[in-house]
């Protein structure tokens, strides 16, 4: 007899196709059977060691989060509710250019400081690993959710050449490739950047070129957090869209959104440049967060000059007053790299989180409003935040359009990523929320795009684009990662102002035909393990 039967779901099967009502039976970690209501009509139906009663459920494929910065989360939080009570059974880490493989004892603590604010500095966790694919089997020993790796260019960049802003000899690219290489050959699935962020920021076009040619050799994709969201973003997605059709690599744009004002209403220009490329052959997907606000922590808005070189470094800048100056000018008047472009408006900038337990009182405030109580300039209060919580401080950038958010999630390239971070006192509610707010105020309440449409953009579509033959669709001998979750009532809890709170409508969510959410509850299952690349 089988392990368990879903009776009677609602099965809407991450194709696109319409839902049909369907017994379906799992065994040894996949989908065994599919038993329409139509074909069991009149014969017996299907039996298992458990039944699981489904009706008024709708099951899906687990949701694929295609941008995700759990890289240490997995490993110091063997609950991971944040995802795991999202529906979300398998999460793309390794983005933006920056993370923890493959290092050396160097580059691991400047990566580690670099990145605090996404991830913590993980003191509270044994780095063992130094390689893609040491990380990888870190993972294997189990964790929550499944979890898939790109090598991230910046920390590829920072082994090779350093933290200098220039550009890398023909030994150093030599170098680089043969790191993108061996990350591929161990597991990775594709290649990010975080081309506003140091040291990627410094790539030029020619070097990230090359890198993607090796990407390309093996079947994988090209991730890039691109040069410009704000002034000049058009341009940076034409940058990437060109770069990758000369290497001839797959392209995937990392949040792909339209932000600051310089672009409201713009996302159809966007949309436009990006399906001219598809209908000339080229492979491109995006995804998107389903808000307004970005997340990110507040050194990333500081021009790349004043960070080269490392943290130590912009920390020196930010102590020394006239270089500190010149800073500033950048930030507000000039408009920075690090701002895209934009002149900083800081009632924008919200303080999410800091790792110095004495600003606390900053956190949930803007840097206008928390400059406006202490009497002083708003550059005064976010370099005081910057130097004493060292670098650490997170912020959510309140630059986002609407009208953009929608228009870009309707796209035939679509899919959905969280870039939640999970770190701060009040993170970004996307890391809790992302999903089920999709299902429930894009869907349901809004119409924005179907159920069967959204499902697809949530597990099919990042299936094909992970290359995963085995995952992202309803099918007999696919993996049984599963979703169940109630239409009528699914949508996150998670808010501004209460982010951590966990989703309504999601009663049941199997990893390997295990529940990790059962009847609304976390188990202690931890069957989630590193998804590495098919070979080509």
């Amino acid at each position: 007899m089988e392990g368990l039967v879903i009776r009677d779901a609602d099965v809407v099967d991450g194709s696109g196709a319409d839902s049909y009502r369907a017994d379906v039976v799992v065994d040894g970690g996949r989908i065994v059977s599919i038993v329409k209501e139509a074909a069991a009509a009149g014969c017996q139906r299907p039996r298992a060691r458990r039944e699981l009663d489904a009706e008024g459920l709708v099951l899906s494929p687990g949701f694929i989060d295609m941008h995700a910065h759990s890289d240490l989360a997995l490993l110091r939080d063997p609950d991971h509710s944040a995802k795991a009570a999202q529906g979300v059974t398998l999460e793309v880490l390794g983005q933006d250019g920056l993370s923890y493989a493959p290092v050396d004892d160097r580059t691991l603590e400047e990566v580690r400081r670099a990145i605090t604010g996404w991830n913590g500095y993980g003191d509270d966790i044994d780095i063992d690993w130094r390689s893609v694919g040491e990380y990888l089997d870190r993972l294997d020993r189990g964790i929550a959710v499944n979890a898939a790796y790109l090598v991230p260019q910046g920390t590829v960049r920072a082994l090779a050449v350093g933290w200098e802003d220039r550009e890398a000899t023909p030994e150093e690219l030599d170098r680089m490739r043969r790191l993108v290489a061996e990350g591929l050959e161990q597991g990775a699935v594709g290649l990010s950047s975080g081309l506003t962020y140091t040291p990627g920021v410094y790539a030029k076009d020619a070097e990230l070129t090359e890198l993607c040619r090796v990407v390309a050799e093996y079947g994988g994709y090209y991730c890039p957090h691109h040069r410009s969201y704000g002034a000049g973003a058009l341009e940076a997605y034409a940058e990437m869209v060109a770069l990758t059709r000369e290497a001839g690599c797959p392209l995937h744009l990392a949040h792909a959104t339209m932000n600051f004002g310089v672009n409201k209403g713009r996302a159809p220009e966007l949309l436009a440049l990006l399906d001219e490329a598809l209908d000339l052959g080229a492979d491109i997907t995006l995804d998107t967060y389903p808000y307004t606000p970005g997340c990110t922590t507040l050194a990333a808005l500081l021009p790349s000059w004043a960070s080269e070189g490392g943290p130590e470094e912009v920390l020196a800048r930010l102590t020394d007053p006239a270089t500190a100056e010149r800073i500033r000018h950048d930030l507000e008047v000039t408009g920075s790299d690090g701002c895209h472009g934009v002149p900083v408006e800081w009632e924008t900038i919200e303080i999410s989180g800091v790792t110095a337990p004495a600003l606390a009182d900053h956190v949930g405030r803007s840097v206008r409003e928390s400059a406006e109580l202490r009497g002083e300039s708003c550059w005064t209060t976010a370099r005081r935040l910057l130097v004493e919580d060292r670098l650490g401080t997170t912020i959510l950038q309140h630059v986002g359009h609407e009208e953009n958010v929608r228009a870009i999630m309707r796209h035939r390239a679509h899919t959905g990523g969280s870039d939640g971070i999970l770190r701060g006192a009040k993170p970004h509610p996307r890391a809790y929320g992302t999903f089920p707010r999709y299902l429930g105020h894009y869907v349901r309440e809004l119409g924005v795009l179907t159920l069967e449409q959204c499902v697809a953009h949530l597990t099919g579509r990042p299936a094909a684009r992970l290359r995963l033959p085995d995952r992202g669709l309803v099918r007999e001998g696919h993996r049984a990662d599963l979703v169940l979750f109630d239409p009528a009532t699914v949508g996150p809890g998670a808010t501004f102002a209460a982010p951590r709170t966990l989703p309504t409508g999601i009663p049941y969510v199997l990893i390997d035909g295990r529940f990790v959410i059962e009847d609304g509850r976390r188990t202690d299952v931890l069957a989630g393990r590193a998804v590495r690349r098919t070979p080509v």
